[in-house]
C-alpha cells in the first residue's frame, strides 16, 4: 500500500489497539473494559498456541464444523457485537485456527440474528497439508525415525494479507495461523501505509504485538514480585498507542487493577523470545538485544506507563515456519488425595502398587507394557528434584501419568485407580470429580516450507473471491547474536576475583519470566537494578542453568544478552518431556522454571548485597 492512498491524516497521527486476549480461555472481562476506553480503534486477540493447535485437531476430529476458537464468537463477538460495531472498533485474531470460515460464518449468523451489519475477511492459505514434499526438517528439533501420518499442518503467515483484508474495508479479520504479533503489526501496516521493507518499523509494531499476545502478562499478570501487582479481580488489560514512527506506549485502562512498569513489561519481553537478536518473524527479523523500556511519570492513576523503543529489524527468511500435528498413541492422568502421617511415603507406595497391579492386568490381556509413566508428588515439590526444601508433608496430591500406544491398555488404570481408596494407605481420596479420561496424543513436529509454495489469499465476504496476497521472497539478514564477550563490552566489568561475597536467593537481584517452544524452555532474567547486571552475567551462566536443570532438561542450554534491558535469556532444549499436550508432566509448558531458577544461590559482593528480599508493597516504578 502507497502512503499517497492512504487518506489525509494529521502529522501526529497513532492508533489506539487494544490486547482482549492471551489465549483460548482467557478471562470474559477484558473486551467489555477495553471497549470503554475512549478513542479505541482496534481490539486484537490471541488463541492459538502449539498447544492449542492440538486441541483444534481433537475438536475438528469429533466434527467437521469445529477446528475454530469458539471462545471468539460466544464471549468476544457474540455479546458486544452491537457495542463493537457503534463505537467503530475493528477487531483482528487469529481464532480461525483450522478452520478460519467457520469461525466467520459463525460471526455471521450471530449478526444476522442481532440485525447488526458487519463485514468478516478471512485470512487463508496456511492449511498446507498438501504440502508435505517441500517441507524442510526444522532445525534443532528430533524427529520419529518414521513420521506418522500427518493430521494437519498449519504455516505460521505473517502481517501482510491482515493488513491488505484492512484496505479492503474489513471490520473483523479472522486468520488461521499466523505469528502471534501478526494482528497488531498488520494494523500497523495498514494505518500507516508502512512497506514490507521498512524492516525497523515492522520490528517496532512485532514487539508491541508481542508484548500484548499474552493479554494481562504485560500488566502484571505473572509478575515476578506478585504481591505488589493490585486487584488481580479487575486487573487491566494492554493498550498500545502506536505512532507512525513506529514508537509507542503501553498502558492499561485507568482505574483498573494491574500495573504497568518497566519490570512488568520487561519480564514480557523475555517471554518465550529464544535468540533476542534474531527472532524470525515471516515479515520481518527482529532484533530486540538494544531494546529500552521507559518508565513515564504521572501516570500512577492508570497503573502507570511506558515507552517503548530501540528494536531493530531485517529482511526475514525465504520460509514459513509450519507446525504439524499427528496422532502418536494415548495416555491418562489420575490424582487423588492422600493426608495424614508420613503422606509422601503413602503416596510413593500407592503410585508403586497401582502401576505394579495394572501391569499385571495388562501382560494377562495382551497387553505391551507402559511406553512411559510418571509420578508427582503436588505438594511435595516433586517438580525441583535435588533442590526440593520439603521432607515430610501430611497432605499430598498424587499424580499418575501414563501413556501406551493401545487406548484399551490405559483403561486398567482408568478403572484400579478408585480402589485406592479401600485397599491401600489410610486418608486417601481416589479420586477428584470422577474418573479420568484417556486422551489421544496429539503430538507437533516443525518444518520449515519456501513461501513460494503458499497461496497465501484474503477473502471479503463468503461469496466472494479469494484475493491473492503476494508474498515477496527475501534473503534472510545476516545474524547479529550477541555474544557473551561482545556484551561483555556493553556492561559494567564483572566483580573483581577475590572480593568478600554473601549468599542470597537469586531472585534478590533479578526478576524472571519463563514459558515454552515446543520441547524446548525459555527462561529469562532481568537485573532488578543496573548495578546487579555483572553480577548475573558472572553468576548464572550456560553450564550452571544446565546442571540446575539437569533432573528435567536432556539437551543443551543456551545463554543470550539483551544489554538494552540489562537481562539474559537461557533456552534450555529439550526440557519438558515433549512439551505442550504430549507430555505427562503437571506443567509441560515451562511455566515454573523462572521461580524454581529464582531460588537457586549465587554469590553477591558484599557491598552491592540488598539488604533483604523484594519488597513486595515498593511504589509502582521504584527501584531497590
Amino acid at each position: 500500500m502507497n502512503p499517497s492512498t492512504l487518506p489525509d491524516r494529521p502529522a501526529q497521527h497513532t492508533v489506539l489497539i487494544g490486547g482482549a486476549s492471551g489465549f483460548w480461555g482467557d478471562s470474559q472481562m477484558a473486551v467489555p473494559q477495553l471497549l470503554q476506553q475512549p478513542d479505541l480503534q482496534y481490539l486484537v486477540f490471541d488463541y492459538l498456541a502449539e498447544t492449542t493447535m492440538s486441541i483444534l485437531q481433537r475438536a475438528r476430529l469429533r466434527s467437521p464444523d469445529l477446528g475454530y476458537a469458539t471462545d471468539f464468537v460466544t464471549s468476544a463477538v457474540g455479546p458486544h457485537l452491537r457495542a463493537i460495531r457503534d463505537k467503530g472498533v475493528r477487531l483482528v485474531s487469529n481464532a480461525g485456527g483450522l478452520h478460519p470460515a467457520g469461525c466467520r460464518d459463525a460471526i455471521l449468523a450471530l449478526a444476522r440474528e442481532q440485525g447488526v451489519q458487519v463485514k468478516v475477511a478471512i485470512v487463508t492459505g496456511d492449511d498446507v497439508l498438501d504440502r508435505q514434499r517441500d517441507f524442510e526438517p526444522w532445525q534443532q528439533e528430533p524427529l520419529p525415525a518414521q513420521l506418522p501420518p500427518l493430521m494437519s499442518a498449519s504455516a505460521y503467515l505473517g502481517a501482510e494479507p491482515i493488513a491488505r483484508a484492512l484496505d479492503g474495508g474489513a471490520d473483523i479479520v479472522v486468520t488461521g495461523r499466523c505469528v502471534d504479533s501478526a494482528a497488531l503489526l498488520g494494523i500497523a501496516i495498514h494505518e500507516f501505509g508502512w512497506r514490507m521493507d521498512d524492516y525497523d518499523r515492522l520490528a517496532q509494531a512485532s514487539l508491541a504485538g508481542h508484548l500484548v499476545e499474552c493479554g494481562a502478562q504485560a500488566t502484571g499478570g505473572l509478575f515476578t514480585d506478585w504481591e505488589a501487582v493490585p486487584d488481580w479481580a479487575d486487573i487491566g488489560y494492554p493498550l498500545v498507542r502506536m505512532q507512525a514512527d513506529g514508537g509507542f506506549e503501553l498502558f492499561q485502562p485507568a482505574g483498573r487493577g494491574g500495573l504497568v512498569t518497566r519490570q512488568t513489561v520487561g519480564e514480557q519481553l523475555l517471554y518465550e523470545i529464544g535468540d533476542p537478536c534474531a527472532y524470525a518473524l515471516p515479515d520481518v527479523v527482529c532484533d530486540f538485544s538494544q531494546v529500552r523500556i521507559e518508565d513515564l511519570p504521572g501516570h500512577g492513576g492508570e497503573g502507570g506507563r511506558v515507552r517503548v523503543g530501540g528494536a531493530r529489524g531485517r529482511a526475514p527468511g525465504p520460509g514459513y515456519k509450519v507446525t504439524a500435528t499427528y496422532q502418536q498413541g494415548w495416555q491418562i492422568a489420575i490424582m487423588m488425595a492422600i493426608r495424614g502421617q508420613r503422606a509422601m511415603d503413602k503416596a510413593c507406595r500407592t503410585a508403586e502398587a497401582l502401576l505394579a497391579r495394572t501391569r499385571v492386568q495388562m501382560h494377562a490381556a495382551g497387553f505391551a507394557d507402559y511406553g512411559e509413566t510418571l509420578v508427582e508428588l503436588l505438594g511435595a515439590e516433586s517438580m525441583y528434584g535435588p533442590h526440593r526444601r520439603v521432607a515430610d508433608s501430611r497432605e499430598i496430591v498424587l499424580r499418575i501419568a501414563a501413556r501406551h500406544a493401545d487406548r484399551r491398555a490405559l483403561g486398567f488404570l482408568q478403572k484400579e485407580a478408585s480402589s485406592a481408596g479401600t485397599s491401600m494407605g489410610p486418608g486417601t481420596r481416589s479420586h477428584f470429580g470422577g474418573r479420568s479420561e484417556v486422551q489421544s496424543v496429539i503430538r507437533t513436529a516443525s518444518f520449515l516450507l519456501p513461501k513460494a509454495a503458499v497461496a497465501v489469499q484474503w477473502q471479503a465476504a463468503e461469496d466472494a473471491l479469494p484475493v491473492p496476497v503476494p508474498v515477496p521472497v527475501t534473503a534472510q539478514g545476516s545474524a547479529s547474536t550477541i555474544t557473551d564477550e561482545a556484551a561483555a563490552a556493553q556492561v559494567p566489568a564483572a566483580m573483581p576475583a577475590g572480593e568478600d561475597t554473601v549468599r542470597l536467593p537469586l531472585g534478590w537481584i533479578a526478576h524472571g519470566r519463563s514459558g515454552d517452544k515446543g520441547d524446548d524452555a525459555n527462561i529469562g532474567l532481568m537485573a532488578r537494578a543496573p548495578q546487579w547486571l555483572p553480577v548475573l552475567r558472572e553468576q548464572v551462566g550456560a553450564e550452571r542453568v544446565q546442571a540446575y536443570f539437569a533432573h528435567l532438561a536432556s539437551g543443551p542450554v543456551t545463554r543470550y544478552e539483551l544489554p538494552g534491558l540489562g537481562a539474559l535469556n537461557f533456552v534450555l532444549r529439550q526440557a519438558l518431556g515433549g512439551g505442550g499436550s504430549c507430555s505427562l508432566r503437571s506443567d509441560p509448558l515451562g511455566k515454573c522454571y523462572a521461580q524454581m531458577l529464582l531460588d537457586m544461590e549465587i554469590d553477591c559482593p558484599r557491598a552491592l548485597a540488598p539488604h533483604g528480599p523484594p519488597v513486595a508493597a515498593r511504589a509502582p516504578g521504584a527501584s531497590l
